[in-house]
């Protein structure tokens, strides 16, 4: 049964994201794993050191694992390492990048095979954007291709600095069963183990179907999951 997921609007790891303790309480407070790949041009490693100290505080360790360009993911240490992980946190503001360096890949495939497993996976910014297919394109809110572990389901996070003309497009270009998620920036739209979905942190989310506004029980309970073997990827 695939574990918990949270799909973050921005700013991880503030003094909003109260939710990250009901995460590692549902991990059985094993060490977090952050991959700051979507940070990659953007300092990393302060995204990491603040993810220490954020789960520090809640009595927990995290580690980053560097996974930065598209090399590391065919690394077979960091895929064992994730594949091993009872919380892998995906973070980083750039969802192109992600999918860059993850699509096809040995560590997104264990990524997923974690969370199929019952692992905790948590995903901020451009990390929920990518997690998602179709997924928004940040340079003008068309739709595009992502990574696919969820289906049926888009995400807009940091909804409150998008422009009112940019979503507007979104919606009108939205298929009609697509559920779009606009994610304010600490807050939250969190699925358990048995496919119930809620919203926590600071912001209110707004939801939309086809287009046109919805509620959160419009999110689907199931969700599609889409990996190729990387037994023969391309590089």
């Amino acid at each position: 049964m695939a574990g918990p997921l949270a799909l973050v609007g921005g700013a991880p790891f503030t003094d909003g994201c109260t939710f990250d303790r009901e995460l590692v309480e549902a991990s059985g407070g094993r060490e977090v794993l952050v991959l700051p790949t979507g940070a990659a041009f953007e300092h990393p490693a302060r995204l990491v050191e603040r993810a220490a100290s954020w789960f520090g505080a809640m009595g927990t360790t995290s580690r980053g694992l560097g996974v930065l360009g598209r090399p590391d993911a065919f690394d077979a240490g960091n895929a064992a390492a994730v594949r091993a992980a009872g919380f892998v946190y995906l973070a980083g503001d750039s969802p192109m990048h992600l999918r860059s360096v993850l699509k096809d890949t040995p560590v997104w495939e264990a990524l997923v095979e974690a969370w199929r497993g019952g692992a905790v996976l948590a995903a901020a910014g451009g990390g929920a954007m990518v997690l998602c297919d179709p997924m928004v394109d940040p340079r003008g809110g068309a739709f595009t291709v992502g990574l696919g572990l969820v289906r049926g389901i888009t995400v807009v996070p940091e909804f409150e600095r998008w422009s009112a003309e940019v979503v507007h497009r979104t919606r009108r270009l939205s298929p009609a069963d697509l559920v779009m998620i606009g994610l304010p920036s600490a807050t939250a739209v969190l699925r358990d183990a048995g496919g119930a979905w809620a919203v926590a942190g600071v912001g209110e989310v707004s939801v939309f179907r086809g287009g046109e506004p919805a509620m959160l029980g419009d999110l689907p309970a199931s969700v599609e999951v889409d990996v190729r073997p990387a037994s023969s990827p391309t590089r």
